[in-house]
């Protein structure tokens, strides 16, 4: 490692999602959208639902689906630990679709009063548009 990359991970409690060196990283935290390039101050933050772009030092582009985690990042590492956390390429998003379409109609059936239910299948519709958007930004990339 030198001191234009930073060692990145990334892992969910279900397995480690990519594990590398980069050149950057911008990820969705509950404050807004933070960009991470070598030399970044350390820092702890709890992360939203949302797409991460990578730049791995061979130049290519990498897009991850995340749905919440934390973050931190040292001196020369960043470490994410994701509730739900997808390589673009591995999602399907006929899938993804189909299942933001059922969360809508699940929306339809809720009765005012049960807000937590409400909230549980909004963040569900959250979770699949960012599915289908990192697969759109992935594929816009590596056209």
């Amino acid at each position: 490692m030198n001191n234009k990359t930073i060692k990145f991970e990334i892992a969910t409690p279900e397995r480690q999602v990519l594990k590398e060196e980069i050149i950057q990283v911008s990820l969705p935290t509950k404050q807004g959208e933070i960009t991470i390039l070598p030399g970044h101050i350390p820092l702890v933050a709890i992360l939203d639902t949302g797409v991460i772009g990578i730049t791995k030092k061979d130049g290519y582009h990498d897009i991850l689906s995340l749905s919440g985690g934390f973050v931190e990042v040292l001196k020369r590492k960043v470490v994410i630990l994701a509730d739900i956390a997808e390589r673009a390429e591995e999602i399907d998003v006929e899938k993804a679709r189909d299942a933001k379409e059922r969360a809508k109609e699940g929306i339809k059936d809720i009765r005012q009063s049960d807000k937590e239910r409400f909230a549980e299948i909004n963040a569900k519709i959250a979770k699949e548009l960012t599915r289908t958007k990192a697969v759109k930004r992935w594929q816009n990339i590596n056209r």
